[in-house]
């Protein structure tokens, strides 16, 4: 780790000395931290939707999982507004490698939720198995776009507000 030091490395320390602060926030409060832990709950409904219609077969959880997909789709389209903003007007969270890597990762994410959506808007029989396998797929790009988050939170700093008070 001491070659990663930022006293070691003057791109290093250039990158660490970049404000990253959150700009797009409510009295101190991130709104990307807020926004997206609504589309991660409804990520796990619908495979959680998906999973109880495999093996009770009743239709209500056809419907359910109609639902949860297009919030977790519609959640994530607002989460990537706002993280987008974030990327795009703070030069601290674009100077970050990992910050692009978690934008691609949740762009990725918002696609699959989309198409989890559309599989059950076009015909909801579809659910088994393509459905199931489109909600795993986008439990898994939740587990690693929320992965990358929690680094730039905890590793980098990214988006937090800190005064002298704390």
């Amino acid at each position: 780790m001491t070659e990663t030091a930022p006293e070691n490395s003057p791109v290093i320390a250039e990158v660490v000395a970049k404000d990253a602060t959150s700009t797009v926030a409510v009295a101190g409060h991130p709104l990307h931290a807020m926004s997206v832990h609504f589309p991660i709950a409804f990520v796990a409904g619908t495979v959680a939707c998906d999973l109880f219609y495999w093996f009770a077969g009743d239709p209500f959880w056809l419907r359910a999982g109609l639902w949860t997909s297009g919030v977790a789709f519609l959640a994530g389209i607002g989460a990537g507004l706002i993280g987008t903003a974030e990327l795009l007007l703070v030069a601290g969270i674009r100077a970050r490698a990992a910050s692009w890597t978690h934008a691609v990762a949740a762009m990725t994410l918002i696609a699959i939720c989309g198409l989890n959506w559309g599989i059950r808007l076009d015909d909801p029989d579809r659910v088994l198995p393509y459905g199931l396998l489109v909600s795993l797929l986008a439990a898994v790009f939740t587990g690693l776009a929320g992965w990358h988050g929690g680094k730039l939170v905890f590793d980098h700093g990214v988006g937090l507000m800190i005064t002298q008070k704390d």
